[in-house]
């Protein structure tokens, strides 16, 4: 095996052993970039020198007998979204393109603090609108199982360099499912933890109640590594839980003897494939193998959650991405007229068509006269779906259902049908209407050797019992084919 093919746990006993450097590790994961990413178009920036001076630096520690943490050497990458100090930020936009950001997000200050070696940002879905990551302005990612099918989004780019082992770690941010379903098409681990358990300051906001930064990783307990550097709370970041955080990687088992698994079957079996169904069916055989208890449930009022979904973050994305107005920073139009000319033409030139679409769909729902008919009705739905899926956690410990209705589609697809490609996000949405945790797992390949993903969602802060069940699963399940790239 290449040292960039070991899962981030691996390394971290190599480098404790001193059976390899930092240096080594990062200088094989550039390699593997330069080898594939002109195929996949996963990274936007590469920040290799300064990826080298990181290792370099942890090496060096390592040789004076400094006692390190875990991730200490591990490369890991950003979604470009967030912000690291004199790096591009340009969340995949014209808008942003050549705009270096000025300090680090609080998960970047806490990755850097314990010598992690972040190597660089990674392809989106402008501004994190998109299923596909075909919305972005550096063109669209590709998956390493089908280069001719999407990757997912809108952390297509983090989803797709960690299963083409271009890194073994990456943080994306998860809006309506934009870690998870990308992890699902991709074959790998994705975690949307509880809506205020990691801060979200320095993260360009999409819909602010929703957003919430996440890891993308090729196994759960690496995930539980990267939740465990990453949650916690933070004084710059108004909606941070104050509480304490155990660590779940050291907690974590393949235990889950009398784990109750909810399954709502009335929500997806008319609309996932026949190939999804299976897979999910097969995943649920094993964990019952392993003494987990399945039990029918129903959800009420989930026919509301993806319109109340997209009512909501439209409204949010209005009012977010207000700012970027060619004034202050960012890209500016030229030749305009007059100020009113200024905004008008450096929005509609800046800003894609998936984006100016969200924009125009918020501007309307908060307006006089719609804004009782929609955004008010919107909040109300989210609350019902709220209290129907915590009235569940009574009953059960986990919810389970699939990722995704379908298996990646073709690039190109769904772009001329925005209806359709919403539907992506169809059982991803829950989490984020709700705050609660939720993890995307592969469960096999599909018949056309494309992965599958299974979704366990807990109550708030019950990220333990994810990672249980999750890592319980992949014992059982065993290893599953890798890309071919």
């Amino acid at each position: 095996m290449q040292l960039y093919e070991y899962n981030a746990f691996e390394l971290s006993e190599l480098l404790e052993d001193k059976s390899i450097s930092s240096v080594e590790l990062t200088n094989s994961v550039i390699d593997r970039i330069n080898a594939v990413d002109k195929q996949l178009n996963a990274f936007i920036t590469v920040c290799s020198e300064r990826a080298i001076g990181q290792a370099k630096s942890v090496d060096e520690k390592r040789i004076n007998g400094e006692k390190l943490p875990r991730l200490a050497g591990i490369p890991i990458g950003l979604k470009d979204n967030i912000s690291l100090s004199g790096v591009k930020m340009t969340c995949a936009s014209r808008m942003l393109e050549n705009y270096i950001a000025p300090y680090n997000a609080t998960v970047a200050d806490k990755l850097e603090t314990i010598g992690a070696v972040l190597i660089g940002k990674l392809n989106m879905d402008e501004f994190a609108m998109g299923s596909s990551n075909e919305n972005s302005f550096f063109g669209a990612v590709k998956n390493p199982y089908d280069t001719n099918r999407v990757a997912g989004g809108s952390s297509g780019g983090c989803a797709v360099a960690v299963s083409a082992g271009e890194i073994p770690c990456a943080l994306g941010s998860d809006t309506g499912g934009s870690i998870r379903q990308p992890a699902a098409f991709c074959g790998v681990v994705g975690l949307k933890p509880t809506y205020s358990a990691v801060s979200r300051y320095g993260l360009t906001a999409f819909a602010s109640s929703f957003d919430q930064i996440g890891p993308v990783c090729r196994c759960v307990k690496d995930t539980a590594l990267m939740f465990d550097a990453i949650s916690g709370h933070d004084r710059r970041d108004s909606t941070s839980a104050q509480r304490e955080y155990l660590s779940c990687y050291d907690s974590i088992t393949d235990n889950i003897k009398g784990l109750r698994i909810g399954v709502p079957r009335t929500l997806f079996e008319d609309i996932c494939s026949e190939d999804v169904l299976d897979s999910f069916n097969s995943a649920l055989a094993v964990l019952e193998q392993f003494g987990a208890q399945v039990v029918d449930i129903e959800l009420e009022n989930t026919k509301f959650a993806l319109p109340a979904y997209y009512v909501i973050s439209s409204a949010e994305a209005s009012s977010n991405l207000a700012r970027f107005d060619g004034v202050r920073y960012g890209f500016r139009a030229s030749g305009c007229k007059d100020l009113n000319d200024m905004y008008i033409s450096t929005r509609s030139e800046g800003f894609g068509d998936e984006v100016k679409r969200r924009i125009m769909l918020g501007t309307f729902v908060l307006s006089a006269g719609y804004y009782d008919s929609y955004y008010k009705n919107a909040l109300s739905a989210a609350k019902l779906i709220t209290c129907s899926i915590k009235d569940q956690f009574e009953k059960v410990d986990i919810i389970a259902m699939p990722t995704s209705p379908e298996t990646a589609f073709k690039l190109g697809a769904k772009t001329n049908d925005p209806i359709e490609m919403y539907k992506s996000d169809v059982f991803t949405v829950f989490a984020n209407l709700t705050g609660l945790p939720a993890i995307s797992v592969p469960c096999g390949l599909a018949q056309n050797s494309l992965p599958v993903g299974i979704q366990f969602m807990a109550d708030s802060f019950c990220e333990q019992r994810l990672f249980d069940a999750a890592y319980a699963y992949e014992c059982a399940r065993g290893a599953i084919a890798k890309p071919s790239i």
